[in-house]
């Protein structure tokens, strides 16, 4: 299974909720994404499943060095050290978000237990943040896990293990939007809510990014936390 969901760099609602992050955890938050988005386009560039393991190999090791030496030349490494580290986030506690995305490497089907390891592994990246930018309180993990299998599925598209994963992802989001969120968590919640939009688009239609009734749920969200 090669499939390499994400959003895309120049996405605009993806822009205006890292706005809603404390400032001073924003760039936190942008260092997780870019980390994101680099395993994504690991995938994307990646035909062949050993190959990708062995690139997913060495950013599991890279990221666990974080803790114990100076980042290599690699500009998302470095962003997640000078970013991440001074703000309690070890690299070793991002290894699980590898671990997500080799799930899309390893398995030939996507059934129910393999939807929970990548749900649990890419979803850990909201817990991070959470850590990075001062979340209380709030349900990180439920809420990861939802946005990884809601992106996931848009990206499969049409088929068993889309309409699977789009199960697995709605109660999960729903039971995280449930809550109130704290000021320090609400760009995380925003990145729920828009998973929770995303799903609700057919997959035969593009995503509205932008139009105005998403950012104005977006922005009460912002103000609410709920």
């Amino acid at each position: 299974m090669t499939a390499s969901p994400n959003d895309l760099p120049e996405d605009p609602e993806r822009a205006l909720i890292l706005a809603y992050a404390p400032a001073a955890g924003r760039p936190a938050l942008a260092a997780l994404l870019a980390l994101d988005e680099a395993l994504a386009q690991l995938l994307r560039t990646t035909s062949q499943p050993a190959v990708g393991q062995l690139r997913l190999a060495w950013w599991r090791e890279a990221l666990a060095k974080l803790d114990t030496a100076p980042p290599p030349a690699e500009p998302v490494l470095r962003g997640l050290a000078a970013e991440l580290l001074p703000r309690g986030v070890t690299g070793v506690s991002l290894v699980p978000i590898v671990h997500g995305w080799e799930v899309l490497v390893e398995e030939e089907a996507l059934d129910g237990l393999a939807l929970a390891r990548y749900a649990a592994g890419r979803g850990s990246l909201f817990v991070a943040a959470g850590t990075a930018l001062g979340a209380t309180g709030d349900p990180l993990a439920l809420g990861g896990e939802g946005w990884a299998l809601a992106d996931l599925a848009r990206h499969l598209g049409d088929g068993a293990e889309a309409d699977a994963a789009r199960a697995a992802a709605r109660p999960r989001l729903a039971d995280a939007l449930g809550k109130r969120w704290s000021r320090g968590g609400r760009a995380l919640g925003a990145m729920v809510h828009r998973a929770r939009m995303d799903l609700d688009v057919p997959t035969t239609s593009p995503l509205p990014i932008g139009a105005p009734k998403r950012v104005a749920r977006l922005l009460w969200h912002r103000l609410s936390g709920r």
